[in-house]
């Protein structure tokens, strides 16, 4: 392994856990004996102050293990019921609920 770095470090809160994402680069032989470089990337989560590892993966090129990234990224910005179209969502499914609540009932009390 030439180089070991860490690219993201979210501590553990109260109301979180922790994550740690660390890249490598290094020198591969394929099946040929022909060296290569290789890019590697592995995913901890910090959970009660213990590393769990999650996900990890060794690729061709530097752009694959930015595109692994770009996922993580997405990833850790998980949507909350703080958007409005979530709330829209709710109502909506409430809604529809009711009605249909409705109708059985008013065809159990009629039947």
């Amino acid at each position: 392994m030439s180089q070991l770095r860490c690219t993201d470090d979210r501590a553990e809160s109260d109301e979180v856990f922790g994550n740690q994402l660390w890249y490598f680069e290094g020198i591969g032989v394929d099946e040929l004996d022909r060296r290569h470089n290789v890019y590697g990337v592995v995913e901890y989560s910090l959970q009660f102050g213990l590393h769990e590892l999650v996900e990890d993966g060794i690729f061709d090129s530097d752009y694959q293990r930015e595109r692994f990234r770009h996922l993580y990224e997405r990833e850790m910005h998980r949507p909350t019921w703080n958007h409005p179209a979530h709330h829209w969502l709710a109502a909506g499914l409430i809604m529809v609920t009711s009605i249909w609540l409705a109708y059985l009932l008013v065809r159990t009390l009629v039947a």
